[in-house]
């Protein structure tokens, strides 16, 4: 970011407008490889604003290099990249096939086949994680040591960095690291093992330091030759300060209530810091947010690297199962289902079962996003049939935007309703089905554009795909605790109007919660009995940041798992709400500008089925078909219950009277 957008940036921040998303300075984006030049379009302006890609193929071995490729370092097929990456010693150098550019909306890669390369033939599977330069999140730079005891150079990142990254590009050398801990003081390598803590290697650190001041770090400034923490400052020892040597610098913030990101300039979106493990090898960590990527690594043992991100798979599933890639190394992913992991919370994530008890861990956090109310419903929902597009490739259904709750069905026969979400793939559950959930390898959301790991074309196959977005959804896991009066966390950002809960690992009934039912009320998800008196809810109505629980087994029992389903209204793309239908059609306004595309409907005053409608197998002025989540009956054709309205939806008066609650979406 150049100096006067900086100044702006900082000007618009105090004056109290709309800070950035964090979907506009972090993307973690899944590609494959074409063999041709391709945009990879993450909504990343790095041609204005400038920034860091690191790209690693997910699905090679031994030649599954990093490279990096920052702005600081020059554009374009010559600019500078660092094969090999963090997991190499490699100065930098250019490469004619790499990256191309760095555009206005993320950047353009060559065909560059070189053993994996970054944009390597079909099959090749990579991940991009971008870093764009911004206030308060992140900055990177060049600069020439000079040999000195002191060598101060200038930042924009606006505030004290908390994880330094330093790298010699002129010849071979490590990737320093200078970590903030939790406690403020820092860790990095010492006299006695100067290149101990760096991104290269997975051996243990670690001195500290009584904090940012020792280490000669500022919100403007930092000192190069402190970074490593090496003593001296003349021969070999001044790895990050030789004399004449060129490095470029990686530097990330940490906010603590001062991040100014998100629609009101209040919100904070990176957290660095460290957590001790306990002697099971457990930690839980409160950013005060949930991730959506992670690097982690165990600063007072061996331990490797670990970057983690909730698109290729940093789940909530019981065993854990995460998406392991290692800094250090030039492995291929790995995701083998085991006791160990992090698991994202709503307020951080669980360091759990880890094979290091009682030991120091180094992290870097990002906030999952994005952090505004969604204005346009083609954005946050989707329908689709298994393989429209005909290419051949996956995912089976296309949504244009990455999938968080999945739900499909198949209309022409008997067909189960299967639920999925990112936080528990690859698992689903069934909402006509108390059972509990059901493993299915295919059931995968490391798409950008869709979900389900498959290839082919099956028309009668649908899928209704949600991401989740303020005010709009969000998916909740939780364990349960036996305590009446509990509540859980979940970033909603809005009072949640209905709420979908279900224990996962044993067989039980789906709850529901809606607001027209009021909190001592609920009905079943996989049931058409009419409302009754329930105390599930503690008889409290929930609130924008927590819902409230009692001690049953079916919503909140020890030891157990569940997922929660959070739904609001939001003017023109959802509608959460309740209609008397009497006798003749009935209009029911949801203020949408041009209909609805999905209508959920369910009688409430007595019995009646989950009717579920949508404008892709047609809501219109004659018969519309419609299927049931609560059975597994195949759709029904020949009725005509609702039809089309400008403003929502209408009931005919074929439909039978009585009182309904509903969602829609635009």
């Amino acid at each position: 970011m150049t100096a006067s957008k900086i100044v702006a940036a900082a000007a618009s921040g105090a004056g109290g407008g709309a800070g950035l998303d964090v979907d506009e300075v972090f993307s973690t984006f899944l590609y494959d490889g074409t063999g041709a030049n391709q945009a990879i379009n993450n909504g990343i302006d790095l041609s204005g604003e400038g920034g860091l890609v690191w790209l690693k193929s997910r699905d090679g071995s031994s030649s599954a290099f990093h490279t990096i490729y920052d702005t600081a370092r020059g554009t374009g097929p010559n600019g500078g990249r660092i094969f090999g990456g963090t997991a190499s010693t490699n100065a930098a150098s250019t490469q004619s096939d790499g990256l191309q550019s760095f555009n206005s909306n993320g950047f353009t890669l060559g065909a560059n086949l070189f053993e994996n390369g970054t944009n390597a033939s079909y099959g090749t599977e990579y991940v991009s994680w971008t870093f764009r330069k911004a206030l308060n999140f992140f900055d990177c730079l060049i600069y020439t040591g000079d040999g000195s005891s002191s060598n101060t150079i200038s930042h924009n990142l606006g505030s004290i960095p908390a994880f330094v990254v330093v790298k010699r590009t002129d010849s071979t050398g490590d990737w320093h690291v200078a970590a903030r801990q939790s406690n403020g003081s820092y860790i990095h390598g010492n006299a006695s093992f100067p290149t101990a803590l760096n991104l290269t290697s997975a051996g243990n650190s670690v001195t500290s330091t009584s904090g940012a001041s020792d280490m000669s770090l500022t919100s403007t400034t930092f000192d190069a030759k402190k970074i490593n923490g090496f003593n001296t400052h003349n021969g070999s020892g001044n790895l990050t300060n030789i004399n004449g040597a060129t490095y470029v610098a990686y530097l990330f913030a940490h906010n603590n209530n001062d991040g100014e990101f998100g629609p009101s300039s209040d919100q904070d979106v990176i957290k660095c810091g460290t957590y001790d493990t306990d002697g099971n090898g457990d930690a839980t960590v409160n950013l005060g947010f949930e991730p959506q990527f992670v690097l982690v690594k165990c600063s007072t043992a061996a331990s490797n690297w670990y970057l983690l991100d909730t698109m290729r798979g940093m789940s909530n599933d019981n065993p854990v199962e995460n998406a392991r890639l290692f800094a250090d190394t030039s492995g291929a992913e790995s995701s083998t289902e085991g006791t160990s992991g992090i698991v994202p919370t709503s307020t951080g994530f669980f360091h759990d079962g880890y094979i290091l008890a009682s030991q120091t861990f180094i992290y870097m956090a990002i906030r999952r996003g994005g952090m505004a109310v969604p204005t346009d419903a083609t954005k946050v929902f989707a329908i689709d049939t298994f393989g429209s597009t005909g290419d051949g490739k996956t995912p089976a259904w296309r949504s244009g935007f990455p999938v968080d709750m999945a739900l499909y069905k198949i209309p022409s026969g008997a067909s189960d309703g299967k639920i999925a979400s990112r936080l528990t793939a690859p698992k689903y559950l069934r909402t006509n089905s108390t059972i509990a959930e059901y493993t299915d390898d295919d059931f995968t959301f490391d798409y950008n554009n869709g979900w389900y790991n498959y290839t082919g074309t099956l028309a009668t196959y649908y899928s209704y795909m949600w991401k989740r977005a303020p005010s709009y959804l969000d998916a909740v896991c939780y364990d349960g605790n036996s305590t009446n009066g509990r509540t859980v966390t979940h970033n909603l950002s809005a009072i949640p109007e209905m709420m979908w809960v279900k224990q996962r690992g044993q067989p039980e009934d789906w709850i529901v919660y809606h607001s027209a039912l009021g909190n001592t009320k609920a009905i079943r998800l996989n049931s058409n009995i009419a409302a009754y008196t329930d105390s599930k809810w503690n008889d409290t109505t929930p609130t924008s940041t927590v819902f409230s629980l009692d001690n049953s087994n079916i919503v909140n029992g020890s030891g157990r798992t569940y997922i929660s389903y959070l739904f609001a209204t939001v003017a023109n793309v959802s509608k959460v709400g309740s209609v008397t239908h009497s006798g003749s059609s009935t209009d029911v306004n949801c203020g949408f500008s041009s209909g609805a595309r999905l209508v959920i409907l369910k009688r409430t005053d007595a019995t009646g089925d989950w009717y579920i409608w949508d404008s892709v197998r047609g809501i219109v002025s004659g018969n519309d078909p419609y299927l049931l989540l609560n059975t597994n009956a195949a759709e029904v054709t020949n009725t005509d219950y609702i039809d089309p309205l400008s403003s929502g939806f209408q009931i005919s008066g074929d439909f039978t009277d009585g009182t309904y609650i509903f969602y829609a979406i635009a």
